[in-house]
């Protein structure tokens, strides 16, 4: 009982600490135990091309800027769409994702959800959104056999930093989330290339919500 409340207690005392250094995910530490290749120079915030967090936004939580870790809205669409059969939507926010990659696991579960939220909510507390966002593209996986964050994504998949994406390469790399290694930002199909043109468009409304926010 004292292991399971430890382990239960234990993100809540790392997650303050994490507004320095350079945190790893618990899917980079399996890798590493398995054996398996992992790739992950760390680029701080400020060095990254701003095309990348404002299409990675637009892309994946529209509202980060002004949430507090949870869009309830949209995660009661996710119930809704539940309640009708559909779980096809995600609902996921950056701070949801942040909490589940660097302290839980992979895959559709009720109990990990369930940790997950009040965990997210405890994050958005202790971090500056500039931090989570900063996090969350560095351990976000960004290529097909173990690039995580966006250094190596950006240098598998164009040959070069992070610092110099174009918008339409931050937006490809966006179009690639939450499945790199199905979808390709090296050699983009008709689809990620329709999904990066729309992140294109929607990371001006990122841009936006930061500076009205003052988010960033």
């Amino acid at each position: 009982m004292l292991i399971v409340l430890a382990v239960l207690v234990l993100p809540y005392l790392l997650a303050p600490l994490y507004r320095a250094g350079h945190p790893v995910s618990t899917l980079m530490a399996w890798r590493w135990l398995k054996g398996a290749p992992v790739t992950r120079p760390w680029i701080d915030f400020s060095a990254i091309s701003p095309s990348l967090p404002r299409s990675v936004v637009g892309s994946e939580d529209a509202k980060f800027c002004s949430h507090h870790g949870i869009d309830w809205d949209a995660l009661r669409d996710v119930i809704d769409d539940a309640e009708d059969g559909d779980v096809a939507r995600g609902g996921s926010t950056i701070t949801q994702q942040v909490a589940k990659n660097l302290f839980l696991w992979n895959g559709r579960s009720v109990v990990r959800k369930a940790l997950e939220l009040p965990l997210a909510l405890w994050i958005d507390l202790v971090l500056p959104k500039q931090r989570i966002l900063e996090i969350y593209l560095n351990i976000a996986e960004l290529g097909p056999a173990g690039q995580f964050g966006a250094e190596a994504g950006s240098t598998y998949a164009f040959g070069h930093s992070a610092a110099n994406l174009s918008p339409r390469e931050a937006a490809l790399l966006a179009a690639i989330l939450p499945n790199p290694v199905r979808r390709s930002a090296r050699n983009p199909g008709p689809g990620v290339r329709r999904l990066a043109w729309t992140y294109m468009a929607r990371a001006q409304s990122a841009q936006r919500c930061w500076r009205e926010n003052r988010a960033f």
